[in-house]
């Protein structure tokens, strides 16, 4: 279900978020699916059990998933799925905002020429290059 690009600039406890997130946002896991356990995701994937602990506090964080102990991490089931997936992607692209010392209405403006940019495949053209 989750693979990883060694070459990405993204780190791999992000591109495993993305991932959970999207699959979520389409229907590949169900509300109340059980998600793999972090050592059994960790071990897959070839990373320290950290990285996906990671993953799955921002996930949980974000409201897509929910941990219950020792019987594991299941996809969210309360609330509409496609809509928790949205906020957890305009919370990452908050925090990456900030990161990057936009303040708030430029970062709303991004997100209004994001959407202006995309086509009914909902593929992603950039905008023009602003002076």
């Amino acid at each position: 279900m989750i693979t990883l690009d060694p070459d990405s600039s993204v780190p791999p406890y992000e591109q495993i978020r993305v991932q959970v997130v999207e699959a979520v946002r389409s229907g590949a896991l169900a509300p109340g699916m059980r998600l793999p356990t972090v050592r059994r995701l960790a071990e897959d994937l070839g990373l320290a059990p950290n990285t996906v602990a990671r993953a799955f506090r921002e996930l949980e964080q974000a409201g897509v998933v929910q941990t219950r102990g020792r019987a594991g991490t299941f996809v969210e089931t309360s609330g509409d799925a496609t809509e928790r997936a949205a906020f957890a992607a305009a919370a990452e692209y908050a925090r990456r905002a900030r990161d990057l010392g936009q303040d708030d209405d430029d970062a709303v403006r991004w997100v209004r020429d994001a959407l202006a940019a995309l086509p009914p495949t909902g593929r992603l053209t950039p905008p023009p290059r602003r002076g």
